[in-house]
């Protein structure tokens, strides 16, 4: 259980050593290609030390990795560039958004797939502004107004990779506490359902209902999202949320025990058909 840079480093020290083995190299080979010390090469590779986005670039260069999607998950995994050498979006806002806050973005921002149980709040990536302010309002007490507003402005700015191409396949099991938990008031409730209604029916999203019926689940013990990456399984990790900070699960058995977690989540869900209707329903009598 790591906070997520340690996690970052790790991850992409053996994906880089496994592109380093595949192209035939040793590490001193590499280093002498990149004009390093071996051991420098070494240090990144067992994630001890840091690595610029200049030097990730090098590396993927002498083991001719074409994969764009791949450079491009590295990089965002090293830092603050992506593969062309441009700052994202997120690094904008680094004198506001805690580091952690930071981690999650440039993950979900490269992500392939997101599974999310949600038990309190509606998942960011589906909130309108207005409910969007009013959860945020209430987490963080005594804030003042310009910086609500540019943590609201972060929330709907991340809603892009839900609209990106190819866009961020997202599942997400939501308690019957989040449809009836008025968060703003009924107006705002509202229209909250009714967007719920409208993601739910864009392919990309697969959103079911665990109503109160259901009685106790594995999920009573709070929410979390497991991250999957089309270029490499190796860097899918489980990320739990706290009050003031997000740890991160990497290790195969609990990405295992959270998977199957999720997995039991949807069965005893309502289908996706049966979710819409129940939540246009409850839009209706809210």
């Amino acid at each position: 259980m790591q906070h997520g840079p340690a996690v970052r480093r790790r991850k992409l020290g053996a994906e880089l050593r496994a592109l380093r083995t595949s192209a035939g190299l040793t590490s001193g080979e590499a280093a002498r290609l990149v004009g390093w010390h071996q051991s420098k090469v070494s240090r990144i590779e067992t994630g001890t030390s840091g690595v610029k986005p200049a030097d990730v670039r090098l590396l993927l260069d002498a083991y001719a990795v074409a994969d764009r999607q791949l450079r491009e998950l590295l990089m965002v995994l090293a830092g603050s560039e992506d593969s062309g050498g441009r700052t994202h979006w997120w690094h904008a806002y680094r004198g506001v958004l805690p580091p952690t806050y930071r981690d999650f973005i440039s993950l979900e921002s490269q992500a392939g797939a997101m599974r999310t149980l949600e038990t309190t709040v509606v998942p960011g990536l589906l909130q309108t502004p207005e409910y969007a302010r009013a959860v945020t309002k209430a987490a963080v007490e005594g804030l003042p107004e310009d910086r609500l507003d540019t943590l609201v402005e972060v929330r709907l700015a991340r809603q892009d990779v839900l609209r990106a191409d190819p866009p961020l396949e997202l599942s997400a099991v939501l308690d019957e506490a989040v449809l009836r938990r008025e968060v703003g008031g009924p107006g705002v409730m509202t229209r909250q359902l009714e967007r719920l209604v409208e993601a739910a029916r864009l392919p990309q999203v697969r959103l079911q209902v665990l109503p109160f019926a259901a009685g106790a689940h594995i999920g009573v013990t709070g929410p979390f999202v497991i991250f999957s990456f089309s270029s490499t399984s190796d860097l899918d990790v489980v990320v739990l949320d706290h009050l003031t900070s997000s740890l991160y699960l990497e290790r195969k058995e609990d990405l295992r025990a959270y998977t199957e977690a999720f997995n039991a989540l949807q069965i005893h869900a309502l289908s996706p058909e049966d979710s819409l209707d129940f939540i246009a329903g409850t839009a209706a009598g809210a």
